[in-house]
């Protein structure tokens, strides 16, 4: 028995160290690589993980020593029609949106026009909004930027064609400013809250804030190729986004455009890295020295399940303390059928711009920053414990194997038991087995029907493979419940025998 024991353990170890094997992705890069291997590397690197995790395309800038180091394009941007992704597609780069809103608030705020500690019911009429400015009358423009503010999180699923009828920015807002939390009291990440920037912008400038973005922000820092505001004439060059499932989304505009709105290129998302990191080298800087440093201080230190990968949140900017005392700065982008990056270390000079067209990315740019920090010299950053969650889930996608191959081993030793003689499980055991498999196949089903689902998000390989190992699990679990279940004869003078015809 103890050697039968032994014997399980060590056989599921050895499958749980397999899944994390086969799915493990070694480091093939140094510290000490020239410029011309690590973009040997890349070039063969990226495409392997593209492929792996079927990402259509990829778009990336590196910023080196403050100055743009290279930028490059992988694979498609449509599949479909086999055209390819080059440097000059505008993606809708989503909430990285957010860090380039950041900047164009701090610029009324360094012209005097805007404070960052008055409420925003000082600059917009807030009382034809659901709680009547109970909650809204109180918040702050920095706790719209911080995230803060207490409002929910907004719609994220809602897309419109370019030029189909939609509603306004004010039609959008008077719908979705709800609050989940007391202004103030936590972090609460929320779309509804930059959306309420923009309105905010329109208001004191008395421009529409696609005019006001690019006319003191995106111009001035050269990003000649962004913009907030989708022209008919660049849809055709939009790279097609694809779902987590793989299904092609055409270009779509949103009614907000803080959030989520700007399309730009992976070089002009370089441009604003740069521009944030030579603090004080040139007399013609969009913002002051004092306005960016202002931008990149840490203010919320508590930032829920965000904390997993990063230390705090600045204004438009997560903020990363890196061992060797440099602070990183980073923002992320998801929207449907797209997913972005953005990660820089203005005392270094370095910074990585990842843009795909596809909601598979996640351990996908995990991989190109921990190259990239490898390569910089830098510790392990935050995303990369996308990995390690990754592997970790591969192990537990071990152990239900090593689960199925022993109630596999079990199912068929009884199968091979006269019908009278499969007594395997007792009465409470086999409802025990048949309620786990039925709940498994529950969770499985509601998984499956959930419009967003962070884990599948985060791990679209290992989720798919732990989702199978589950349900086949489930699956012989019942087989196993039922097989011993046509072995109980409900008859009170009979007696179990084996083949020989011995009594049990």
């Amino acid at each position: 028995m103890k050697r039968n024991r032994l014997y399980k353990a060590f056989l599921t170890i050895l499958i749980c160290l397999v899944m994390i094997g086969i799915n493990h992705i070694p480091v093939d890069i140094s510290s000490h690589a020239s410029e011309e291997v690590f973009l040997r590397h890349l070039d063969e690197f990226v495409p392997r993980l593209i492929n792996r995790y079927d990402i259509p395309g990829c778009s990336l800038a590196i910023v080196k020593d403050g100055d743009l180091f290279s930028y490059r394009s992988y694979g498609y941007s449509d599949r479909e029609k086999g055209i390819m992704l080059t440097t000059r597609d505008p993606f809708r780069v989503q909430s990285i949106s957010k860090s380039v809103t950041a900047w164009g608030v701090m610029k009324l705020v360094e012209n005097g026009r805007v404070d960052l500690d008055s409420a925003i019911s000082s600059y917009i009429n807030v009382s034809g909004f659901k709680d009547e400015g109970k909650y809204l009358k109180s918040v702050t423009v920095r706790q719209l930027l911080t995230h803060t503010s207490g409002l929910q999180l907004g719609d994220v699923f809602t897309v419109y064609s370019p030029g189909s009828r939609m509603p306004s920015l004010q039609e959008k807002l008077l719908d979705e400013v709800s609050f989940i939390n007391k202004p103030g009291s936590s972090f609460s990440y929320s779309n509804t809250g930059y959306n309420l920037l923009e309105l905010l912008i329109e208001e004191v400038t008395g421009r529409s804030f696609t005019e006001y973005m690019e006319s003191e922000i995106l111009i001035p820092l050269g990003m000649t190729n962004s913009t907030f505001d989708l022209k008919e004439s660049m849809i055709p060059y939009v790279p097609t986004g694809y779902t987590l499932k793989g299904k092609p989304v055409p270009a779509y505009v949103y009614p907000e455009k803080a959030s989520g709105g700007l399309l730009s290129t992976s070089r002009d998302l370089a441009r604003f890295m740069i521009e944030s990191m030579n603090l004080g080298s040139r007399d013609d800087l969009v913002l002051s020295e004092d306005s960016i440093a202002a931008i990149h201080y840490p203010q919320v230190s508590d930032i829920g399940i965000y904390s997993l990968v990063f230390d705090s949140y600045a204004l438009g900017h997560y903020v990363e303390e890196l061992s060797n005392g440099k602070i990183a700065l980073s923002h992320g982008g998801q929207g449907t059928g797209i997913m972005t990056h953005m990660h820089f270390v203005p005392e270094s000079g370095d910074g990585i711009i990842i843009l795909t067209n596809s909601q598979r990315s996640w351990p996908f740019i995990s991989y190109l920053l921990r190259d990239w920090a490898i390569w910089r010299d830098f510790d392990p950053i935050g995303m990369t414990r996308i990995i390690w969650g990754e592997r970790l889930l591969f192990a537990l996608v071990g152990l239900v194997w090593a689960a199925i191959l022993f109630q596999g081993e079990k199912t068929i030793g009884i199968l091979k038991l006269p019908t009278l003689a499969r007594r395997d499980l007792n009465g409470i055991e086999r409802w025990f087995l048949i309620l786990l498999a039925f709940t498994i196949l529950v969770v499985l089903s509601w998984c499956v029907n959930q419009q967003y689902l962070l884990i599948a998000y985060l791990f679209p390989t290992a989720a798919v493979q732990l989702g199978i190992a589950l349900f086949t699990f489930a699956i012989i679990a019942i087989m196993r419940a039922i097989i011993t279940c046509r072995g109980i004869i409900k008859k009170s003078n009979e007696e179990w025998f084996d083949e020989a015809g011995k009594e049990i």
